[in-house]
């Protein structure tokens, strides 16, 4: 079956970088649009960003445009999200997923996620 597995999480100082992972398998990695959310307590899943299949595009949220990267890996089935200035408010639980073709970002599949937590 498909499994998503996030790790890399933890706790960083305000401005510091942490570097989260996604290892993918069950399913063709290639063909899928890949993204990352974060859920932070009392608060909405919300969006950080997104990588096409082929890691040509990518999309960000407003509050992390310039500080964060996403990239990936189609030969080892991974996507990196690195995180760089990092703020109090990006603490939260951040989960990565697949979204499949025809990518109309319906993610089908995702990860237990991850904690990062940001002290000041």
């Amino acid at each position: 079956q498909v499994r998503l597995v996030e790790s890399g999480g933890g706790s960083v100082q305000a401005g510091g970088s942490l570097r989260l992972s996604c290892a993918a398998s069950g399913l063709t990695f290639r063909n899928y649009a890949m993204g990352w959310f974060r859920q932070a307590p009392g608060k909405e899943r919300e969006f950080v960003g997104s990588i096409s299949w082929s890691g040509a595009s990518t999309d960000y949220t407003d509050s992390v445009k310039g500080r964060f990267t996403i990239s990936r890996d189609n030969a080892k089935n991974w996507v990196n999200l690195q995180m760089n200035s990092t703020k109090p408010e990006d603490t939260a639980v951040y989960y990565c997923a697949a979204d499949k073709p025809p990518w109309r970002g319906e993610y089908d599949y995702w990860g237990q996620g991850t904690q990062v937590t940001v002290s000041s």
